[in-house]
């Protein structure tokens, strides 16, 4: 991989990992575009653990406060409200993808082995679960926040997390739709989004990590930490604006990307 490669897939990752446009679909188009050559699993596993790294640092206090409540809950075996309730539901939402992650990765790497199939995939996935997102944005009442949380609500979020293993459905996309539909304001649909991808980015790339131990060949630790890095920068600041402005710009402009970047495919492989 040049510098030039390098840049733009680790950039891309960290601007789509948490925008609801699909980071994965991102990351499989950009070299069909530009005419690279599809990168190593090594590559996606660094700037995955960018984002991830970015996430944790960005939401560290919150993230010990649910650890400490969490553990506090069991000590005294009570649910508990708020932070402790909050971490339970995390917990919950991640076990539909502990359960499914390794059929559906299945599924993913038969998808990879056709170009055209993957990028007719990705078309309908974007435009499909662009409308989804809008109508979620357009019909949600937005009065709760992510600590009103029931377990089923937990398990509805995390049952539809699974389908974005599928290229173009987003993670963060389908996970804000499930939340908006719950009736959570865009703020909280995102955070809890944002939160559920520690455990979720961690399993992954946990798994990504052991095919890598299994693979042979040289591996390019420059390429590596310079995407690594990069990811977790823009990652960083990708969360901090989104949450920022999300309650003002709604969530029209991801949905209008997400119809022209689909138009587009559409258009490029007809």
């Amino acid at each position: 991989m040049d510098i030039t490669q390098i840049l733009l897939l680790a950039l891309i990752q960290g601007i789509t990992e948490f925008l609801p446009i699909s980071s994965s679909g991102h990351l499989i188009l950009t070299p069909l575009l530009f005419g690279y050559e599809l990168q190593d699993l090594a590559f996606d596993v660094s700037v995955h653990l960018g984002t991830l790294a970015a996430v944790i640092l960005y939401f560290r206090r919150e993230i010990l406060r649910m650890t400490r409540a969490v553990l506090e809950s069991l000590r005294t075996g009570r649910l508990g409200e708020g932070e402790a309730r909050l971490g339970w539901m995390i917990l919950i939402a991640t076990l539909p993808v502990l359960l499914l992650g390794l059929p559906l990765k299945a599924v993913l790497e038969a998808l990879r082995e056709d170009d055209t199939l993957i990028a007719l995939v990705i078309a309908t996935t974007t435009i499909g679960f662009g409308l989804l997102l809008w109508w979620a944005d357009r019909q949600g009442k937005r009065n709760r926040d992510e600590s009103s949380l029931n377990w089923r609500d937990a398990l509805i979020v995390g049952l539809l997390q699974t389908i974005a293993i599928i290229p173009g459905t987003s993670r963060s996309g389908i996970t804000i739709t499930a939340g908006l539909l719950l009736g959570l304001t865009r703020r909280a649909a995102s955070r809890f989004s944002f939160l559920l991808a520690i455990p979720t980015i961690l399993m992954a790339g946990a798994m990504e990590t052991l095919d890598l131990l299994e693979a042979e060949g040289p591996v390019d630790w420059t390429a590596l930490l310079i995407g690594a890095s990069v990811s977790f920068l823009v990652a960083y600041f990708t969360i901090h604006f989104f949450l920022r402005f999300i309650e003002r710009i709604s969530m029209l402009p991801f949905v209008l990307y997400r119809f022209l970047l689909g138009g587009i495919i559409l258009f490029l492989i007809c």
